[in-house]
């Protein structure tokens, strides 16, 4: 059975997203996540992912949608309707590439909840109109709060998501490295490590609602790209969520969990394969691609220089 029999091309929300995110986990594979910060970087992904056939997802941050609607716009809106811009364009796009694409805001902090209040505005209004949200999915990262705090908050946006119908991702323990803001290069290296008792609290709490969830648990991973050695990754810890929760609510699923991998860029193929065989059915990648997009910049700039100044 082909990609094309399970989910149609375009943006997948619902059950569609549902169905494909089911496809992967049970196939073994990750679908991966783009940050995008512009038209061209949307564009750059979506053709990449054309000439792979695979499904992709685009995810805008908060700091990605205060730059798509311009870094000279100070009003506190403004990261909510650049992401809600940003998605407006590959809604438009999708399509035409023949993929499943999947859309998706990156990191939300407790501190700006209100970019993603404007953006689950903006999928009500949406849903109105088209039967569906906007966006196909959104995280919640409250993991600097306390567990308890952090899955309270959790279960009430996702009250309101799963009226629409809309993907939640959230994290528990602490992804390293430094994002969008959210600097945690100096947390405890013991908190990187999710523990089953953590993961199994949320799924506990999330499926109260429904199924539609995913959770990035903690396994060393960082964010960015570091020197080899100086990052301790532990996917194999992922087996332990999947195999605790399996056995806490006698599921007959081997891996009960739709997991997340946080910090994928500079990853090894054999750590990637291997948190994949635990769950993981998203991959974040930015760090590799913003370098790839400069890069690629960089050349055809050196390559045509006299041209260009001519």
């Amino acid at each position: 059975m082909s990609l094309a029999d399970i989910v149609p091309p375009g943006v997948v929300t619902g059950d569609d997203l549902l169905k494909l995110l089911e496809h992967a986990r049970e196939v073994g594979y990750a679908i991966p996540a783009v940050n995008c910060t512009s038209s061209s970087t949307c564009n750059a992904v979506l053709e990449a992912a054309k000439k792979n056939n695979s499904p992709i997802m685009i995810q805008v941050s908060n700091g990605g949608g205060q730059f798509y609607a311009g870094k000279a716009i100070k009003d506190p809106n403004a990261s909510a309707a650049g992401s809600v811009a940003l998605a407006m364009h590959v809604r438009c796009m999708a399509k035409y590439y023949g993929v499943p694409v999947v859309l998706h805001s990156d990191h939300c902090a407790k501190k700006l909840l209100p970019w993603f209040d404007g953006m689950l505005k903006a999928d009500e209004e949406f849903f109105a109109k088209h039967g569906e949200p906007l966006f196909s999915s959104h995280m919640l990262d409250l993991s600097e709060e306390p567990d308890e705090e952090n899955i309270a908050i959790c279960v009430e946006y996702f009250k309101k998501m799963a009226k629409m119908k809309i993907w939640l991702e959230m994290e528990i323990g602490i992804t390293g490295g430094e994002e969008d803001g959210v600097n945690n290069e100096d947390v405890d290296p013991e908190k990187l490590y999710t523990t089953p008792e953590q993961v199994y609290a949320v799924y506990e709490a999330l499926s109260k609602i429904g199924d539609m969830f995913s959770i990035a648990a903690a396994f060393g991973n960082v964010h960015g790209v570091y020197k080899p050695g100086n990052v301790k990754l532990s996917p194999e810890k992922l087996g332990n969520h999947q195999a605790y929760t399996k056995e806490k609510i006698s599921s007959p699923l081997e891996k009960p969990i739709f997991l997340v991998m946080h910090g994928g860029s500079g990853s090894t193929d054999e750590e990637i394969q291997l948190a994949v065989s635990n769950g993981v059915i998203k991959m974040n990648i930015d760090t590799d691609t913003q370098w790839a997009y400069w890069d690629g910049l960089r050349k055809f700039e050196a390559a045509n220089h006299d041209f260009m100044q001519g």
